[in-house]
């Protein structure tokens, strides 16, 4: 027994939270999602800057939900969705991207995400995005 335990903090109904895995290759972007997001039951469990650290945080941590841009260098969102997907079919998965063209929205639906937002944002609509995403599940 290797003596490192990870502890869950308990929400109010007594179940364990749901993990949020932030993927931006924006700083900004990231602290932002992460301080915008406004839902106790939810614990930002890492940020990674593109997909191949998102693929490694993803292993490690087991996120329920992914916030997930798709201009990324080394690998972009659309790869990452759908190695994550392989991985986890269960994830659900926000796009937030800039990129807002219909074909490439309904790309990374056909890969596995399970909701789109436009950047820029309002965190009302985040919020919003979000909870739709934990309600899908």
């Amino acid at each position: 027994m290797s003596g490192l335990t990870e502890t869950m903090p308990a929400n109010v109904s007594g179940a364990r939270p749901l993990r949020l895995l932030i993927v931006d290759d924006s700083n900004i972007m990231r602290r932002r999602i992460e301080r915008s997001q406004q839902f106790e039951q939810l614990e930002v469990v890492g940020a990674a800057a593109n997909g191949i650290e998102a693929l490694e945080l993803f292993q490690r941590t087991d996120p329920d939900l992914v916030t997930m841009d798709l201009t990324m260098p080394q690998m972009d969102g659309i790869e990452c969705i759908e190695r994550m997907v392989q991985l986890k079919p269960a994830v659900r998965i926000l796009v937030i991207s800039a990129l807002a063209d219909k074909a490439t929205a309904v790309d990374a639906m056909e890969k596995g995400a399970n909701g789109f937002l436009n950047k820029p944002f309002t965190d009302r609509q985040l919020n919003e995005a979000i909870a739709e995403l934990m309600r899908a599940g």
